[in-house]
């Protein structure tokens, strides 16, 4: 299983946004949607702002697989629905770096049902 190198993860989590694409059945990536983002212990994490519902999400909860860029850094990626047990650490972490924006737009992200979608974003080998 691939891991991210620390220099990729470091210019990723520096990003203010995550440019994120899932892979359509013929392989093919579906344009990129802009989000938020932060890595906890060396993983990448997204969540999504509108609930489990969100396009974006349910694609890439189905595919399993496709693309993120930020930072300067572009890779195929897979994701998978993250451990419960991050989910704190991600909420400080999205808190931090996205709180400047006000609490209507960052409680979207660090609210009481968020974990249904928090996806965790691995690069493929």
């Amino acid at each position: 299983m691939a891991t991210w190198t620390t220099d990729d993860l470091n210019r990723i989590d520096a990003a203010s946004e995550l440019r994120i694409s899932s892979e359509r059945t013929d392989g093919t990536l579906r344009p990129f949607t802009t989000i938020w983002h932060s890595a906890v212990d060396g993983e990448l994490y997204v969540r999504s702002a509108r609930g489990p519902e969100n396009g974006w999400f349910r694609r890439a909860l189905r595919s399993g697989l496709g693309r993120v860029s930020a930072g300067g850094v572009e890779r195929d990626v897979t994701f998978e629905l993250a451990d419960p047990a991050v989910s704190d650490a991600l909420t400080r972490a999205l808190r931090a770096k996205y709180d400047k924006f006000g609490p209507g737009p960052v409680g979207a992200i660090t609210g009481p049902d968020v974990l249904e979608t928090t996806l965790r974003v691995r690069p493929r080998d």
